[in-house]
């Protein structure tokens, strides 16, 4: 059987007009601050949902199965047409008038990547900023998984969707419906958005600022409406802790959140990768504010007069950089790259730990660096015990070894992209530090790296085929790996 075209056609209609409705509410932004690019954020929103009108209007009467050959297509190619059409408001705007600025600065966006290639952030309109907060928080949560959500009313099935979209070990469910499962969990990402957003007013950011760094700490994202990040409000602790609360929940498994909203605590307490994901933030924030403390020499500027002094600011920025990473968030609050060789090493491994399966953190995640090393020590009693059957457990339960395969084979696969990443970068020209910073960084969807791509410093330099690239490391990054990988091999195109 072939693909069932029409389905997919239809599909990245409804995608279109989605992004177009989005467009719309930052034309809403921008007029109301009066910011000069109200017209062109409309024309491409507009422009936008005409595509995807006409995209759905002609494939009307298609066959409403999708498959999940369909699902993989749906997905990657999904990812690619929001990325497209997201641009058209940088573009249209001036705002960032060369293509591939604009893509990259888009796919960083809607892959969570938080990369920039913008100079002066503070320049942008502030519907251009809105916009570009607002594609950070349609890719955190998924706009697949958007669309699920209302795929019933179309009369189409959203299961193989879902796969694609969460290709991920963790197969949680809260519902036995995945629509409502899609509901569920966006309106906790919504509430949780909301919270950040009054509490980040309420410590002293204007309103404008709460809701574009809500919108980026909920997705993992990292952009910020500062060109220094959230090193502008290091005066403001209260702010900062704002935020580190809420990158942490970010990167947590959001099914964990809704078991605590109902009531089920014991049960996230217990959850073995929640457990992990906890201490591995504690022991390396510890390290880290203690290196601080006493070799960075955080400057007395650095530090609210209200509270500990040096002490309390070295704890502030090492939490801080830790769960940033650790989430690939990507916020900074100063440029940990000088922090010490030790602590520049500590953030280079962190990018390939990544939060928790569930959340919307990139990375390979805690799951899996905690079934990987599991299965490696198992490997020992296996060794001594050849005929003895020694599962891998995980919460207590045994899990099947061809999970355990999978994971073992999404490792060696993230290491060799990872490798082939820097290669490339370093055949375009760019340097050692930054070829495998920003390789590790894209792949990671974290957002600041090593080099001339430092916290301090933006994606700016790279040479127009190494941004492109990068945009590819990003996508790939984000639908972890096998759902666009697996577009490339020859097989997956064979009629079956």
């Amino acid at each position: 059987m072939g693909l069932n075209s029409k389905i997919i056609f239809h599909l990245m209609g409804l995608l279109l007009l989605f992004n177009g409705l989005f467009m719309l509410l930052a034309a809403v932004v921008s007029g109301i601050y009066d910011d000069g690019a109200t017209l062109d954020i409309t024309l491409a929103s507009i422009t936008t949902m005409f595509v995807g009108i006409f995209s759905m209007f002609y494939t009307r009467g298609h066959d409403k199965e999708v498959k999940r050959r369909e699902g993989y297509i749906i997905v990657t190619f999904g990812w690619i047409v929001m990325s497209l059409s997201g641009m058209l408001p940088y573009l249209f705007s001036g705002a960032i008038p060369d293509i591939t600025n604009a893509f990259f600065e888009t796919i960083s966006g809607y892959t969570t990547t938080g990369a920039s290639v913008v100079d002066d952030i503070e320049a942008l309109p502030e519907g251009i900023l809105f916009w570009r907060s607002l594609t950070h928080w349609i890719g955190g949560m998924g706009i697949i998984v958007l669309a699920i959500a209302i795929l019933p009313l179309l009369g189409i099935g959203g299961m193989q969707l879902f796969a694609a979209e969460a290709p991920g070990p963790s197969a949680d469910k809260l519902h036995p419906r995945i629509t409502d499962t899609a509901k569920r969990l966006w309106l906790i990402y919504f509430g949780y958005t909301i919270a950040e957003t009054i509490l980040l007013k309420l410590a002293g950011m204007s309103f404008f600022d709460a809701i574009n760094h809500a919108l980026a700490t909920l997705s993992t994202g990292g952009f910020s409406t500062k060109n220094a990040s959230l090193a502008y409000w290091n005066n403001e602790p209260l702010i900062q802790y704002i935020v580190i609360f809420f990158m942490f929940l970010a990167g947590s498994n959001f099914v964990l959140s809704y078991f605590a909203f109902k009531g089920k605590v014991q049960r996230v307490l217990k959850d073995e990768e929640f457990k992990y994901y906890t201490a591995l933030v504690l022991i390396f924030s510890v390290v880290s504010a203690v290196v601080i403390y006493l070799k960075a020499n955080v400057p007395v500027s650095d530090y609210h007069p209200m509270v500990l002094g040096p002490a309390e600011s070295a704890f502030r920025h090492g939490l801080f950089q830790i769960i940033s990473v650790i989430t690939t968030t990507g916020f900074v609050t100063a440029d940990f790259t000088t922090w010490t060789p030790f602590l520049t090493v500590l953030f280079f491994g962190l990018m390939f730990a990544g939060g928790s399966a569930g959340s919307t953190a990139g990375g390979i995640k805690i799951m899996r660096h905690l079934l990987i090393i599991k299965n490696g020590l198992l490997e020992f009693k296996r060794t001594l015990h050849p005929a003895a059957i020694i599962p891998v457990r995980y919460n207590n339960k045994s899990i099947s070894q061809v999970i355990v395969y999978n994971i073992i084979a999404f490792f060696v696969l993230y290491m060799l992209l990872f490798i082939i990443g820097a290669l490339v970068l370093g055949a375009l020209g760019v340097d050692f530090e930054t070829a495998i910073g920003g390789a590790a960084s894209s792949l990671g969807n974290v957002g600041p790296a090593f080099g001339s791509l430092n916290p301090v410093s933006n994606f700016n330099g790279l040479p127009a085929l190494g941004k492109w690239w990068c945009g590819f490391l990003m996508l790939v990054g984000r639908l972890e790996l096998f759902t666009v990988l697996i577009l490339l091999t020859p097989y997956f195109w064979k009629k079956t």
